[in-house]
Protein backbone atom coordinates (compact mmCIF):
# COMPACT_ATOMS: atom_id res chain seq x y z
CA UNK A 1 0.00 0.00 0.00
CA UNK A 2 1.16 3.52 -0.79
CA UNK A 3 -0.90 4.98 2.07
CA UNK A 4 -0.81 3.66 5.63
CA UNK A 5 -4.52 3.48 6.42
CA UNK A 6 -6.99 1.93 3.96
CA UNK A 7 -10.34 3.54 3.18
CA UNK A 8 -13.37 2.58 1.14
CA UNK A 9 -13.40 4.36 -2.21
CA UNK A 10 -16.29 4.85 -4.63
CA UNK A 11 -15.82 6.70 -7.92
CA UNK A 12 -18.81 8.56 -9.32
CA UNK A 13 -19.67 11.39 -11.69
CA UNK A 14 -22.06 14.32 -11.37
CA UNK A 15 -23.00 15.39 -14.88
CA UNK A 16 -20.72 15.72 -17.89
CA UNK A 17 -19.52 18.19 -20.49
CA UNK A 18 -18.93 18.04 -24.24
CA UNK A 19 -15.54 18.90 -25.67
CA UNK A 20 -13.55 18.05 -28.81
CA UNK A 21 -11.34 15.12 -27.91
CA UNK A 22 -8.51 16.47 -30.06
CA UNK A 23 -7.91 19.35 -27.65
CA UNK A 24 -7.39 16.97 -24.74
CA UNK A 25 -5.56 14.19 -26.60
CA UNK A 26 -3.24 14.87 -29.52
CA UNK A 27 -4.54 12.97 -32.54
CA UNK A 28 -8.02 12.56 -31.07
CA UNK A 29 -11.27 13.14 -32.91
CA UNK A 30 -12.52 16.64 -33.67
CA UNK A 31 -16.10 15.76 -32.82
CA UNK A 32 -17.43 16.63 -29.35
CA UNK A 33 -16.91 13.83 -26.85
CA UNK A 34 -18.70 13.46 -23.51
CA UNK A 35 -16.45 13.79 -20.47
CA UNK A 36 -17.90 12.84 -17.06
CA UNK A 37 -17.45 15.28 -14.18
CA UNK A 38 -15.94 12.78 -11.80
CA UNK A 39 -15.67 12.92 -8.03
CA UNK A 40 -14.78 10.39 -5.35
CA UNK A 41 -16.50 9.25 -2.16
CA UNK A 42 -14.01 8.23 0.51
CA UNK A 43 -15.36 6.43 3.57
CA UNK A 44 -12.80 6.91 6.33
CA UNK A 45 -12.90 4.59 9.35
CA UNK A 46 -12.79 7.53 11.80
CA UNK A 47 -13.88 10.63 9.87
CA UNK A 48 -16.78 9.15 7.93
CA UNK A 49 -17.63 10.43 4.46
CA UNK A 50 -15.11 12.58 2.62
CA UNK A 51 -15.42 13.82 -0.97
CA UNK A 52 -12.72 14.56 -3.51
CA UNK A 53 -14.33 17.29 -5.65
CA UNK A 54 -18.08 17.33 -6.33
CA UNK A 55 -18.76 17.53 -10.07
CA UNK A 56 -21.58 19.76 -11.32
CA UNK A 57 -24.86 20.77 -9.69
CA UNK A 58 -27.94 22.60 -10.94
CA UNK A 59 -26.40 25.76 -9.50
CA UNK A 60 -23.99 25.80 -12.46
CA UNK A 61 -26.86 26.79 -14.76
CA UNK A 62 -28.00 29.59 -12.46
CA UNK A 63 -24.47 30.95 -12.28
CA UNK A 64 -24.07 30.88 -16.07
CA UNK A 65 -27.46 32.36 -16.96
CA UNK A 66 -26.05 35.72 -18.02
CA UNK A 67 -23.03 37.18 -19.79
CA UNK A 68 -20.12 36.89 -19.36
CA UNK A 69 -20.54 33.67 -17.36
CA UNK A 70 -22.90 32.22 -20.01
CA UNK A 71 -19.88 31.96 -22.32
CA UNK A 72 -18.76 29.07 -20.14
CA UNK A 73 -21.77 26.88 -20.92
CA UNK A 74 -21.66 27.77 -24.63
CA UNK A 75 -17.98 26.93 -25.02
CA UNK A 76 -18.27 23.77 -22.93
CA UNK A 77 -21.88 22.50 -23.02
CA UNK A 78 -22.93 20.69 -19.86
CA UNK A 79 -25.28 17.73 -19.49
CA UNK A 80 -26.77 17.37 -16.04
CA UNK A 81 -29.89 16.10 -14.27
CA UNK A 82 -30.68 16.69 -10.60
CA UNK A 83 -30.49 12.97 -9.82
CA UNK A 84 -26.84 13.05 -10.95
CA UNK A 85 -25.75 15.55 -8.30
CA UNK A 86 -23.34 14.36 -5.64
CA UNK A 87 -25.78 15.15 -2.83
CA UNK A 88 -28.62 13.30 -4.61
CA UNK A 89 -26.43 10.26 -5.21
CA UNK A 90 -25.35 10.16 -1.57
CA UNK A 91 -28.96 10.45 -0.42
CA UNK A 92 -29.88 7.53 -2.67
CA UNK A 93 -27.14 5.56 -0.91
CA UNK A 94 -28.55 6.48 2.51
CA UNK A 95 -26.02 9.21 3.34
CA UNK A 96 -27.24 12.68 4.34
CA UNK A 97 -25.26 15.62 2.90
CA UNK A 98 -24.76 16.84 6.48
CA UNK A 99 -22.74 13.68 7.18
CA UNK A 100 -19.95 14.73 4.80
CA UNK A 101 -17.10 15.88 7.05
CA UNK A 102 -14.59 17.10 4.48
CA UNK A 103 -14.49 18.02 0.80
CA UNK A 104 -11.00 17.94 -0.70
CA UNK A 105 -10.86 20.30 -3.68
CA UNK A 106 -8.33 19.50 -6.38
CA UNK A 107 -8.73 22.99 -7.90
CA UNK A 108 -11.42 25.62 -8.39
CA UNK A 109 -12.84 25.00 -11.85
CA UNK A 110 -16.63 24.94 -11.91
CA UNK A 111 -16.91 21.25 -12.79
CA UNK A 112 -15.04 20.40 -9.59
CA UNK A 113 -16.66 22.80 -7.11
CA UNK A 114 -20.19 22.80 -8.54
CA UNK A 115 -21.77 20.94 -5.62
CA UNK A 116 -19.91 22.30 -2.59
CA UNK A 117 -22.89 24.34 -1.34
CA UNK A 118 -24.84 21.09 -0.93
CA UNK A 119 -22.65 20.00 2.01
CA UNK A 120 -23.36 22.49 4.80
CA UNK A 121 -21.26 20.84 7.51
CA UNK A 122 -18.19 20.03 5.44
CA UNK A 123 -14.82 21.67 5.81
CA UNK A 124 -12.87 22.36 2.64
CA UNK A 125 -9.30 21.16 2.19
CA UNK A 126 -7.25 22.56 -0.69
CA UNK A 127 -3.87 24.01 -1.60
CA UNK A 128 -3.79 27.70 -0.72
CA UNK A 129 -2.11 28.43 -4.07
CA UNK A 130 -5.16 27.09 -5.92
CA UNK A 131 -7.59 29.46 -4.22
CA UNK A 132 -5.26 32.46 -4.29
CA UNK A 133 -5.02 32.07 -8.07
CA UNK A 134 -8.77 32.70 -8.50
CA UNK A 135 -9.97 34.37 -5.28
CA UNK A 136 -10.18 37.89 -6.64
CA UNK A 137 -11.26 37.05 -10.18
CA UNK A 138 -14.63 38.28 -11.39
CA UNK A 139 -16.40 38.72 -14.71
CA UNK A 140 -14.63 37.65 -17.88
CA UNK A 141 -11.34 36.98 -16.06
CA UNK A 142 -13.07 34.49 -13.79
CA UNK A 143 -14.77 32.77 -16.74
CA UNK A 144 -11.46 32.49 -18.57
CA UNK A 145 -10.05 30.76 -15.46
CA UNK A 146 -13.04 28.38 -15.29
CA UNK A 147 -14.08 29.87 -11.93
CA UNK A 148 -17.63 30.81 -10.92
CA UNK A 149 -17.42 32.54 -7.51
CA UNK A 150 -21.11 32.04 -6.75
CA UNK A 151 -20.61 28.28 -6.55
CA UNK A 152 -18.77 28.69 -3.24
CA UNK A 153 -20.80 29.07 -0.01
CA UNK A 154 -20.82 32.42 1.75
CA UNK A 155 -18.92 30.96 4.70
CA UNK A 156 -16.31 29.27 2.54
CA UNK A 157 -13.36 31.01 4.22
CA UNK A 158 -14.55 30.08 7.71
CA UNK A 159 -14.91 26.43 6.77
CA UNK A 160 -11.62 26.22 4.88
CA UNK A 161 -8.52 24.23 5.86
CA UNK A 162 -5.96 25.33 3.24
CA UNK A 163 -2.40 24.04 3.22
CA UNK A 164 0.72 25.67 1.83
CA UNK A 165 3.93 24.57 0.15
CA UNK A 166 5.84 25.05 3.38
CA UNK A 167 3.71 22.45 5.14
CA UNK A 168 4.72 19.58 2.85
CA UNK A 169 6.35 16.60 4.57
CA UNK A 170 8.11 13.39 3.58
CA UNK A 171 5.23 11.04 2.71
CA UNK A 172 6.66 8.33 0.48
CA UNK A 173 9.33 5.66 0.32
CA UNK A 174 12.81 6.73 -0.74
CA UNK A 175 12.61 5.08 -4.17
CA UNK A 176 9.18 6.55 -5.03
CA UNK A 177 9.10 9.21 -7.81
CA UNK A 178 7.57 11.64 -5.32
CA UNK A 179 8.92 12.40 -1.87
CA UNK A 180 7.01 15.29 -0.37
CA UNK A 181 3.29 15.80 -0.01
CA UNK A 182 0.60 16.54 2.53
CA UNK A 183 -0.81 14.00 4.99
CA UNK A 184 -4.21 15.68 5.08
CA UNK A 185 -5.64 13.95 8.13
CA UNK A 186 -2.39 13.09 9.88
CA UNK A 187 -2.99 9.34 9.75
CA UNK A 188 -1.50 8.43 6.37
CA UNK A 189 -4.88 7.80 4.72
CA UNK A 190 -5.05 10.78 2.33
CA UNK A 191 -1.78 11.91 0.78
CA UNK A 192 -2.06 15.02 -1.39
CA UNK A 193 0.56 15.92 -4.01
CA UNK A 194 0.97 18.88 -6.33
CA UNK A 195 -0.01 18.30 -9.96
CA UNK A 196 -0.06 21.87 -11.32
CA UNK A 197 -0.26 23.04 -14.89
CA UNK A 198 -3.89 22.59 -15.84
CA UNK A 199 -4.65 24.94 -12.95
CA UNK A 200 -2.40 26.68 -10.48
CA UNK A 201 -2.05 24.78 -7.23
CA UNK A 202 -3.95 21.74 -8.47
CA UNK A 203 -3.51 18.64 -6.33
CA UNK A 204 -3.92 14.93 -6.74
CA UNK A 205 -4.72 12.49 -3.95
CA UNK A 206 -3.24 9.08 -3.16
CA UNK A 207 -5.67 6.76 -1.37
CA UNK A 208 -5.72 2.99 -0.89
CA UNK A 209 -8.42 0.48 -0.15
CA UNK A 210 -7.65 -3.02 1.09
CA UNK A 211 -6.77 -4.21 -2.42
CA UNK A 212 -5.61 -1.33 -4.61
CA UNK A 213 -3.70 1.93 -4.60
CA UNK A 214 -5.27 4.91 -6.37
CA UNK A 215 -4.07 8.29 -7.54
CA UNK A 216 -6.98 10.66 -8.07
CA UNK A 217 -5.14 12.93 -10.49
CA UNK A 218 -7.90 15.48 -11.22
CA UNK A 219 -7.24 17.16 -14.60
CA UNK A 220 -3.54 16.40 -14.87
CA UNK A 221 -4.80 14.41 -17.87
CA UNK A 222 -8.32 14.07 -19.21
CA UNK A 223 -8.09 10.38 -20.07
CA UNK A 224 -6.14 7.26 -19.20
CA UNK A 225 -5.08 6.98 -22.84
CA UNK A 226 -3.09 10.19 -22.47
CA UNK A 227 -0.54 8.92 -19.95
CA UNK A 228 -0.71 5.31 -21.17
CA UNK A 229 0.06 6.27 -24.78
CA UNK A 230 2.11 9.36 -23.85
CA UNK A 231 -0.14 11.68 -25.84
CA UNK A 232 -0.11 15.27 -24.65
CA UNK A 233 -3.06 17.53 -25.43
CA UNK A 234 -3.15 19.71 -28.53
CA UNK A 235 -0.95 22.84 -28.22
CA UNK A 236 -4.10 24.99 -28.30
CA UNK A 237 -5.06 23.52 -24.93
CA UNK A 238 -2.19 25.51 -23.51
CA UNK A 239 -4.29 28.65 -23.86
CA UNK A 240 -6.37 27.60 -20.85
CA UNK A 241 -3.51 26.15 -18.77
CA UNK A 242 -1.99 28.03 -15.88
CA UNK A 243 1.45 26.81 -17.00
CA UNK A 244 2.44 24.68 -19.99
CA UNK A 245 5.76 23.79 -18.36
CA UNK A 246 4.09 22.66 -15.11
CA UNK A 247 1.56 20.66 -17.11
CA UNK A 248 4.32 18.80 -18.94
CA UNK A 249 6.06 18.03 -15.64
CA UNK A 250 2.85 16.67 -14.11
CA UNK A 251 2.20 14.67 -17.27
CA UNK A 252 5.72 13.20 -17.15
CA UNK A 253 5.17 12.21 -13.52
CA UNK A 254 1.96 10.32 -14.35
CA UNK A 255 3.72 8.56 -17.21
CA UNK A 256 6.56 7.49 -14.90
CA UNK A 257 4.16 6.31 -12.20
CA UNK A 258 2.22 4.24 -14.73
CA UNK A 259 5.38 2.65 -16.12
CA UNK A 260 6.96 1.88 -12.76
CA UNK A 261 3.78 0.93 -10.92
CA UNK A 262 1.40 -0.56 -13.50
CA UNK A 263 -0.97 -1.78 -10.75
CA UNK A 264 -1.49 1.78 -9.49
CA UNK A 265 -4.95 2.93 -10.51
CA UNK A 266 -4.54 6.45 -11.89
CA UNK A 267 -7.95 8.12 -12.06
CA UNK A 268 -8.39 11.28 -14.19
CA UNK A 269 -11.55 13.14 -13.17
CA UNK A 270 -12.96 13.14 -16.70
CA UNK A 271 -11.98 9.66 -17.91
CA UNK A 272 -14.91 7.51 -19.05
CA UNK A 273 -12.65 4.46 -19.18
CA UNK A 274 -11.54 4.76 -15.53
CA UNK A 275 -15.07 5.40 -14.33
CA UNK A 276 -16.43 2.44 -16.27
CA UNK A 277 -13.71 0.13 -14.95
CA UNK A 278 -13.61 1.18 -11.31
CA UNK A 279 -16.63 3.43 -10.73
CA UNK A 280 -20.14 3.09 -9.44
CA UNK A 281 -23.06 2.31 -11.71
CA UNK A 282 -25.04 4.94 -9.80
CA UNK A 283 -22.95 7.66 -11.43
CA UNK A 284 -24.18 6.82 -14.90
Amino acid sequence: MITRLPVKLTLRSAGSCLHPEALTLRGGTLRPVEFPAGYACIEHPLHGMILFDTGYSSRFFAETARLPASLYRHITPVRYEDRQGAASQLLAAGIEPEQVQYVVLSHFHADHIGGVRDFPQAQFIYASAAYEAVRQLRGLRAVRAGFLPGLLPDDFARRSLPFSDGEAVECFDADFPLQRGWDLLGDGSLLAVMLPGHAAGMIGLFVSDTQHDYLLCADAVWSSRAYREQRLPHPLAGLIMSSRRDYQRSFALLTELHQRYPRLRIVPSHCREALAAWGSEQSE
